[in-house]
């Protein structure tokens, strides 16, 4: 075997194994602060103050080597990267919800997908043929990019989410709110009685407001981190009424209406696409293969006449 197939060979599991053991790999032996501090043992307790030494060499090697030596270098690779590439891996990130991804991880990933791509295109090294140019251009590219798919879906999919639960959120609030409750104290009991990226929005801005925050900037917030025309128009209204003093259940009365509507009306425009799309498999595949079977057995008997 060639050496360096070879070598990429036993690289890419290799490498695999350890972007999954340091990324994704359970991190339960980390020493919280109060065991390092010897809070436990200290005190009353009779134990007496633990020592810094040994608690950090408890650690798992992980903890002591591997991960201070990733941040530090997906830091700096940070440092290197373009502000805005940086700001768009940033805004993806928020828009998809995912808290346990950071930019220096996503790039992290990005670099090692792409040394992947390209030892699996210097063992492609010598072939010939369309499929291997594919492969040998593609693989890198792919791996490159492959982050960046994946968290533009997963932000695509959880707008999406949110956006067709925004109506019957609307609706939960708006009969909080005629039924006594205050705009707050609605938005926390649909919070709870539901599930979804809509409802960990609403808890997550009432957080806000408990943490010091105005309700119209947590609002804003919650608009902010979320492209939803929608979800932002119902902010807008919202903040015009108490800045009008409108009454809050009208308005939020109005919204749940409009968004109804809208909804049905997506639900129409995809229905009435949806004929538009079918059109072109029936074309291609459907209609070739029916004729063959209709035609097909009349065709052979004539030709046998023949």
């Amino acid at each position: 075997m060639d050496p360096l197939m070879l070598f990429g060979v036993v690289a890419i599991p290799a490498a695999a194994g350890l972007l999954a053991w340091t990324f994704l790999g359970a991190d339960n032996s980390t020493v919280s602060a109060d065991d390092l501090l010897g809070s436990r043992g200290g005190g009353g307790g009779g134990g007496g103050p633990t020592d810094l030494r040994e608690a950090f060499l408890s650690t798992s090697a992980k903890d002591r080597a591997v991960m201070p030596f990733v941040n530090s270098t997906l830091a700096r690779l940070r440092k290197l990267t373009p502000v805005g590439w940086a700001d768009t891996i940033e805004m993806r990130l928020m828009l998809s919800g995912d808290t346990k991804w950071t930019v220096e991880k996503v790039i992290g990933v990005k670099l090692v997908l792409l040394a992947l791509g390209l030892l699996r295109s210097f063992s492609l090294l010598g072939g010939s043929g369309k499929l291997w140019f594919i492969q040998l251009v593609g693989t890198p590219v792919l791996g490159f990019f492959l982050p960046d798919i994946l968290i533009k879906n997963k932000a695509t999919k959880r707008q999406q989410l949110i956006l067709k639960s925004l109506p019957d959120v609307l609706d939960q609030i708006t009969v909080g709110v005629e039924a006594g409750l205050g705009f707050d104290a609605a938005m926390a009991r649909t919070a709870k009685s539901n599930e979804g990226p809509l409802a960990q929005e609403l808890m997550r801005t009432l957080q806000h407001v408990a943490a010091g925050l105005s309700r119209a900037e947590a609002l804003r917030g919650m608009a902010a981190r979320n492209k939803v025309p929608e979800l932002r128009q119902f902010v807008g209204a919202i903040l015009q009424a108490e800045q009008y003093g409108i009454p809050m259940a009208q308005v939020l009365r109005v919204q749940a209406a409009e968004q109804r509507r809208r909804r049905r009306q997506r639900a129409e425009e995809k229905a009435m696409k949806l004929p538009v799309k079918v059109l072109f498999p029936l074309v291609l595949c459907i209609l070739p293969t029916l004729f063959i079977v209709l035609i097909g057995p009349a065709a052979i008997d004539i030709k046998n006449k023949i």
